[in-house]
């Protein structure tokens, strides 16, 4: 087994390398991390275990994986001696993941395999995200949410916390959901969208908090959707109305 490290890289004694592995220049990686083989490591990352990576990874320059959740923050701040030996979860990265650079995953996320992240894609704790992903340039995933498998999220989309996305979603460019009906003005249980199975979402669309988008429905550039979205149905507009039936020879993109 070969591993290559550039200059001025940290490794703690509890990372294992299960394969043959690069580490670019001025990376830290501490506590207890597993890398697959063939994982490729880009210059000044950050690794913070507990976090265990698969085979095949991309990992670019800038990334921070295993960043602390804010009941975890300043206990790790405190650790003047870089032993990342805090209450921290498990980061799970699959297979042939790759995260371009600028990338920031926090704690207890899961990442399954064959996903591939933008650049500065910022992901949550408590998020899962099934296998063939795709998340966009710049996307936010705010927390506790789950993205299913085959999902194609474009640059720019902002999925706040409690959200599910099924599989073989579309959400174009600049899509906002959203999860806070009240604006902070009342008590409100924080409840992000639903995105059924096949549903598309069109570039700069607005779904509102708790609301659902069907099963292959889809949702026309720059609506606004205020109340669900039923199965197969094609809405638009400000408030979005409907306006028609998904044709049937149309079909799912297997992405």
């Amino acid at each position: 087994m070969s591993v290559r490290f550039g200059e001025g890289v940290c490794v703690d004694k509890r990372v294992r390398f299960l394969g043959e592995c690069f580490v670019g220049e001025h990376s830290v990686i501490l506590g207890e991390v597993e890398i697959g083989g063939g994982v490729w490591i880009g210059r000044n990352v950050t690794i913070l275990g507990p976090v265990k990576i698969g085979s095949r990874c991309f990992v670019g320059d800038s990334v921070v994986i295993g960043f602390p959740c804010k009941r975890n923050l300043l206990d790790v701040l405190k650790d003047l001696r870089c032993e990342v030996d805090v209450d921290k979860k498990l980061v799970e990265i699959g297979d042939n993941v790759v995260l371009r650079s600028g990338c920031v995953v926090y704690e207890d996320v899961k990442i399954g395999s064959d996903v591939e992240f933008g650049h500065y894609v910022l992901v949550r704790e408590g998020t899962e995200i099934g296998d063939g992903s795709k998340i966009g340039t710049n996307t936010v995933i705010d927390g506790f949410s789950r993205v299913g498998r085959r999902v194609s999220v474009q640059s720019n989309v902002y999925i706040p916390l409690n959200t599910v996305i099924e599989d073989h979603v579309f959400l174009g460019p600049n899509v906002v959901l959203t999860n806070d009906k009240y604006l902070m003005r009342t008590d409100y249980e924080l409840k992000g969208p639903v995105i059924r199975r096949g549903a598309s979402v069109g570039a700069n669309s607005t779904i509102l908090p708790g609301v659902e988008v069907g099963v292959e429905a889809m949702v026309g550039a720059g609506s606004v959707v205020t109340r669900d979205v039923p199965p197969k149905t094609i809405v638009v507009g400000v408030p979005a109305k409907k306006i028609g039936e998904v044709p049937k020879n149309w079909h799912i993109p297997m992405i």
